[in-house]
């Protein structure tokens, strides 16, 4: 009787959590390039240089489980060829051999792949979490390793908003993610730029405001 008892009660166990089970599954989700940007930040004795990027030029996947985010994984590339400082004559060299190289096809662009997240809590719709993001930057093909601090954000919708929303690539299950992290130069072969006799910092500053929607 009690071994009955304890099947019965194994069973009834298994039944509860299998639609947890198939709730926690990864999502793919592709970015929407139209909502997303990517800028740099670096001074120089005076001024402080900010170059900035969005649309087509910016673009990546993610594979998250909302229940485990830790478990992400992903990939971001930006077209350094479309970076935009505010003065023709300056973007223009940034692209040359000693800076980006991006006619070097291998150049043209910067990518970040994830490796970890480090998250409190499981993603909940409308709220916002921090997160530090472990990955490796690649820029003029020297990979570095780094770390982001990031905010996350997952924003569901229901079918009636996903109905309205979807001419603009949203859907039912979305990802907002803001993220800060640094590099140097020197990091990735190229030279420091140096502004009437005085260079620049070395240090680079990068910043991205991504917007992600369910494949």
């Amino acid at each position: 009787m009690i071994r009955r008892l304890a099947m019965c009660v194994l069973a009834l166990t298994s039944a509860a959590a299998l639609p947890s089970a198939a709730l926690a599954e990864p999502i793919n989700f592709k970015m929407l390039s139209n909502y997303s940007r990517a800028t740099f930040k670096t001074d120089a004795p005076l001024e402080t240089i900010v170059g900035t990027t969005a649309g087509p030029a910016v673009t990546g996947n993610l594979t998250v489980d909302p229940s485990k985010p830790a478990t992400g994984q992903g990939s971001i590339k930006v077209d350094l060829t479309t970076l935009n400082s505010g003065v023709t004559k300056r973007d223009a060299d940034m692209q040359t051999p000693q800076y980006l190289d991006t006619a070097n096809e291998a150049n043209k662009f910067a990518v970040f792949e994830i490796k970890s997240i480090d998250i409190s809590a499981p993603l909940e719709a409308g709220k916002e979490v921090p997160a530090k993001v472990k990955g490796v930057l690649t820029i003029k093909q020297k990979p570095v390793d780094v770390v982001a601090d990031a905010r996350v954000t997952y924003i569901k919708l229901t079918p009636e908003q996903v109905e309205a929303q979807k001419r603009f690539g949203f859907t039912s299950d979305n990802l907002k993610v803001r993220a800060k992290f640094g590099t140097l130069f020197s990091n990735h072969g190229i030279t420091i730029p140096q502004l009437l006799f005085l260079k620049v910092s070395n240090e680079i500053q990068l910043e991205t405001d991504l917007t992600f929607a369910r494949q």
